[in-house]
Formats: structure tokens, sequence, C-alpha cells
């Protein structure tokens, strides 16, 4: 089985020696775009090519506002502190995550609460968030606090895994019951759909990331999106190290974080924006290339949810269990892909050993058979 699907992503990917799991493409106005910076000499934070990008995913996601910044975590980062995340808080979040959602909770001095994973689409499991609340919560005017450790339970942090977006709408339901805000971590979707909504719009406050291998990227690059007027306002405020508008005065009238994507990385970002639609596509493409393969060997792809729209940032497969999937591993990059292994579980790594976390079946079943295949858009379609 081993030998098929090796010779079957050579064939989806002949002109590569080495498939790479996901390699960026710029076939573009990338290089126009980048060289017009550089003459206007507004390479840094201010200049038209910000605005332009922020725009652009303004109309593709029909964000009212999207706000860019230096990458995803700090997008993520500035998010929490936007919905009322504070110090010695707590934050609901899935364990089967990347390290990013984690560690921005840890920036603002929270503390995660971990949960299981949903078994269609790997994102977090509206279940096991209800489970925790019903246990936990008790509910105080307008949020909620934990029962037992008297913390406030000041957000939940759901995130699209691969680009397969969560069941939002349920997870909403729950947030909204129990008054807990809702931030979504929509960092590997940009492209994706739920009930027809672009992702990171359910709740207040959404991020995306755009780092060097997402399906657009400017090198790094992250944006906040939102609907709401008055978090849009202090979003831009804070990320440009609140700084007063003035000619010539320095005058930041709080903590402020110099978070603003620069003009250079913006640059790019619009011209990679310019390609999001056919980027998409081709990626629909390979997944149902994939799709059809693994049907006819017996492997479960992981597929798209009903009323959803993946973009399909990365395919993944399970296999029949840890061992498999490390035979499999050492095979493929031993013979011309790459893969690799979904991410170790939040509970298992150093920083988050001591964290709160609720029984956890489909995530710890999945860590050891989930395997990510190469999913660059190919240049030939």
């Amino acid at each position: 089985m081993y030998k098929n699907i090796v010779e079957f992503v050579k064939n989806l990917y002949p002109d590569e020696k080495f498939v790479p799991l996901h390699a960026p493409i710029f076939n573009g106005n990338e290089k126009k775009y980048v060289n017009d910076c550089i003459d206007s000499t507004f390479v840094s934070s201010v200049g038209q090519y910000v605005n332009q990008f922020e725009d652009m995913v303004c109309k593709y996601t029909n964000a009212k506002y999207a706000i860019a910044t230096t990458n995803g975590t700090s997008a993520l980062h500035m998010a929490l502190i936007l919905a009322g995340v504070e110090r010695d808080t707590e934050v609901i979040s899935q364990a089967l995550t990347f390290v990013a959602t984690a560690n921005a909770i840890s920036y603002v001095g929270a503390m995660p609460v971990f949960i299981d994973s949903a078994k269609d689409n790997l994102g977090m499991c509206p279940k096991s968030l209800e489970e925790f609340l019903s246990e936990h919560a008790e509910i105080r005017d307008t949020f909620s606090i934990n029962k037992k450790t008297k913390k406030r339970i000041s957000a939940c942090v759901p995130m699209h895994v691969f680009g397969n977006p969560v069941d939002i709408d349920e997870i909403s339901k729950i947030c909204k019951k129990y008054h807990v805000p809702l931030v979504e971590d929509a960092a590997e979707s940009l492209g994706s759909f739920y009930k027809g909504e672009h992702t990171g719009l359910k709740g207040d406050i959404g991020i995306l990331s755009f780092n060097g291998n997402k399906i657009v990227t400017c090198g790094g690059g992250g944006m906040i999106i939102t609907n709401n007027d008055v978090i849009a306002k202090r979003a831009k405020h804070l990320t440009t190290t609140a700084k007063q508008p003035h000619k010539w005065e320095f005058y930041h009238d709080e903590v402020g974080y110099n978070y603003r994507l620069p003009n250079l990385n913006a640059a790019v970002a619009c011209a990679q924006m310019e390609s999001l639609p056919a980027f998409v596509e081709n990626k629909r493409q390979i997944a149902d290339e994939y799709r059809k393969f693994f049907k006819g060997i017996n492997v479960r792809f992981v597929d798209e949810s009903p009323n959803t729209k993946s973009n399909f940032w990365l395919n993944a497969i399970e296999l029949e269990n840890k061992e498999e999937r490390g035979a499999f591993l050492e095979f493929s990059n031993n013979n011309g892909i790459m893969t690799r292994p979904i991410w170790k579980l939040m509970t298992s790594l150093p920083a988050f050993t001591n964290t709160f976390s609720m029984p956890m079946p489909n995530a710890d079943y999945y860590v050891e058979r989930i395997v990510n295949l190469p999913s660059s858009v190919r240049k030939n379609v």
C-alpha cells in the first residue's frame, strides 16, 4: 500500500524530485508589486499595499474590517486581548491544534483549558465543550466562572484544522448560552466556508495566517477580521503601538504592540490574493483526486463535513494505528515525498502539562493515526 500511495503522489506532482508538503507559488504580480513598493520607499508598516491587502481580504471574506498584523500568532494574541481575555482567566481550546493557539493564550497570562476533537473534521468537539461548561461553568450576569477554580472563562478558541471548518454554529450556540466570547482561529482556513459564510466571522473576532506554507503567503503575515466597529478601531490602534495620530508628536495612550504588517510583505500578499480563487479551485481538484484514490484502497481521507466548503490546505489520511503511521512516514519520506504526522497534543508539551483537560478519546485516537500528504497548488493545472 505504501508504494502505491507514493507513486500516486509522484504522479500528482510529476515535476518534483522530492515532493514538498506545501510549497508557495509565485506566478502573479509578486515581483512587480515588490519592486513598486521598493521604488516608493514605503517598505515598513505605512504604505498603500497594507491598506489594499486589508481591502482585498474584506472583499473575499465579506468581513467588514480586516487589520493586517505581522503573523497569525500576533493576530491571535491581539484578538484575545480585544475579546477581553485577561491574566488569570481561563480560555477553552482544543488539545489537538498547532502550538500557536496555546502560546497566544499564554501570552495574555491566561490558562488554557483543553477539550476533545470532533470525529469528522478534527476541530473542536461541541459535545466536549458542552460537557465542560455544563459541569464547570457558573453564569454570573454577563460572564461565566469556573466553579472549581473561581476563574472567569474569558474565551473559547476553536481552530479549523487543515482548513476544514468546525461545526461553528453549534460551538457559537454553546458559547452564547454560557456567555463565553468566541474567537475563531482560522489561521489555516482562508478560502473555507461554513454554510456559505467564511470562517472567522461567527464570533466577534477571527484571525487568518499568511505564513510561508499557507494557501496565500507573504512570508509571514496575519489578519484580524471582524464585523464589530469598536473592535476594529481598537485593533488598529493597539497594533500600531497605541500611538495617537499627530503630525509629529509621539504620544502613546496605553501599552501597545508593534504588530503592524510591513508594506513590503503586503505587496506580496496583494499579488497572492489575486490568485486565491484559482488556488482554492486547484487545491479542491487535488483533494478530489486524493478522495477517489483512497476510496479505492479503503483508507479514510479526511474530508469536508456537510454544510462546509474546505480550502483543503493540507490533505490528510487516517491510518490503522501508530505503528502503521510510523512505518508510512518513514517509507514516504525516504522515497521522495514529504509527509508528516499531526501535531502532538498540547497536554503532552512541557509548557502545558499542568493545564486542565477534558477526556479526549477522539484526540488521543487521531494523534496516533493522522498523516498529512503533499498539498501544494500544482503549477500545471
